[in-house]
């Protein structure tokens, strides 16, 4: 039993109230905005069906609007991570919101397959690009000291929740009542959350008068402000990075674990396992159980990147995910059955577990230009996915099943845990480099 020292007059001195740190205040709003963006993640799956049966659009020119929402959604985020050091994180963040909300709520007017390009490809695609996971780089990299690695995979889930929370009633909505007013349920999450990303995000720790989580009160030194321009910045991050085979690695990587996610599962799972004489909904329930595994994978896999090898865990992650998607040809069916439940049950725990140990490697060889370098990571992480995404499409309408999709996305895996296996020896070179123009930058 806890006892209470009493005070000069004899009475019980007062409790300490332990208030909670701002940073978990900001990291909780972040993830309410990834889980709003994430809105759209979820959508395009459940809507392809209803699309083509209303409009006769083919799955290839669909995966082509989707291909360049990925695309945006990776190219953007670079110089958002600039915008976000030269303008703040709760303006970027706000518009970006918006800009999502347009795009899903301005697709109820399409008439023609070419606005498909305009709404779901390029004000979705920069909307959600330009918050995307290097928004949660930059929340878990200037809010937290430790548990750095917990709070990105915590904020990597937020994807997954949004998943989780919208494609069960988007595919409802899309097969009873109608495709557009499951648009519109998208368009209205992304606005609900501007307010709260306004009233109570800020830049830095030091706009609410505290230090990061966990920063060393004697040791800590803030970051310099940013200065310059926010493309130059980006493109500066580039040029330092590009010269290391350490970015090379993580991005090729990246690129693939792109195009195994959202590329191919997220975007084809579903009119794939209709092929297979699923009912759609269905189809999207499990689509949404991968997403309740993978906020279990995901903030499991943070968690273990703060005590473990990055490089190691990537390993792994890619060999599982390759297995999955080797054998998913012969799992789909017309029902749910054990062997799917297993699929659906790894593949969710594996789903972005990647992103945790991805950005650790960034910051960890690249020091504080890890967010901008983190955003050219996850571009490439983007441009699989859209290759992936328009690939597979094409695969489809050519061969008429998606059996050869899965088997290239299996391969490719394979190809993802050799390079992260390579990155041991790129991260010493990348040290090296780094000293060496430390050295250069400190001569007169």
């Amino acid at each position: 039993m806890t006892r209470i020292a009493p005070t000069a007059d004899g009475l019980p001195a007062p409790r300490r109230r332990r208030n909670i740190h701002p940073a978990w205040w900001v990291a909780t709003v972040a993830f309410v905005a990834l889980l709003a963006a994430a809105g759209f993640r979820a959508a395009p799956g459940a809507l392809m069906v209803p699309l083509n049966e209303e409009f006769g659009w083919s799955t290839s020119v669909m995966s082509l609007a989707v291909s360049v929402n990925l695309l945006l959604y990776g190219l953007t985020a670079p110089f958002a991570a600039a915008l976000m050091d030269r303008f703040g994180v709760r303006q970027v963040v706000a518009t970006a919101l918006t800009l999502v909300a347009l795009g899903a709520g301005g697709s109820v007017l399409m008439t023609a397959s070419w606005q498909l390009l305009i709404f779901w490809g390029l004000l979705i695609g920069l909307g959600t690009g330009s918050m995307a996971l290097v928004f949660a780089a930059t929340i878990a990299n200037r809010w937290f000291v430790r548990r750095r690695g917990l709070v990105m995979g915590i904020l990597t889930a937020g994807s997954a929740t949004g998943q989780l929370i919208f494609l069960p009633p988007v595919a409802i909505l899309a097969e009873t009542v109608g495709w557009r007013y499951a648009s519109l349920v998208v368009a209205a999450a992304a606005l609900l959350a501007v307010p709260l990303v306004w009233f109570v995000m800020r830049d830095y720790p030091a706009d609410r008068g505290v230090l990061p989580y966990g920063a060393d009160p004697g040791s800590y030194e803030p970051p310099a402000p940013a200065t310059g321009g926010a493309a130059r910045r980006a493109f500066e991050g580039l040029a330092f990075a590009a010269k290391t085979r350490a970015f090379w690695a993580l991005a090729i990587a990246f690129a693939i674990c792109g195009a195994t996610t959202n590329g191919l599962i997220g975007i084809h799972f579903i009119p794939s396992a209709h092929d297979h004489g699923m009912a759609t909904a269905t189809a999207a329930g499990l689509l949404a159980v991968v997403g309740v595994f993978d906020i279990v994978g995901t903030v499991a896999s943070g968690w273990l990147t703060d005590k473990f090898d990055p490089r190691k865990l990537l390993i792994i992650y890619y060999a599982f995910r390759g297995v999955g998607l080797l054998l998913l040809p012969w799992l789909l069916a017309d029902t749910i059955h054990p062997s799917m439940v297993l699929f659906v049950v790894i593949y969710g725990l594996d789903w972005v577990a990647t992103v945790p140990p991805t950005a650790a490697l960034c910051r960890e060889i690249f020091g504080e230009r890890g967010t901008i370098v983190f955003g050219w990571v996850f571009a490439a992480h983007q441009i699989g996915a859209a290759i992936a995404a328009l690939g597979a499409g094409i695969i489809r309408d050519t061969f008429g099943e998606y059996t050869y999709a899965w088997w290239g996305g299996a391969a490719l895996c394979a190809i993802a845990a050799i390079l992260s296996l390579a990155i041991k020896r790129a991260r010493a070179d990348a040290r090296k480099d780094n000293s060496e123009r430390n050295l250069r930058d400190s001569l007169p």
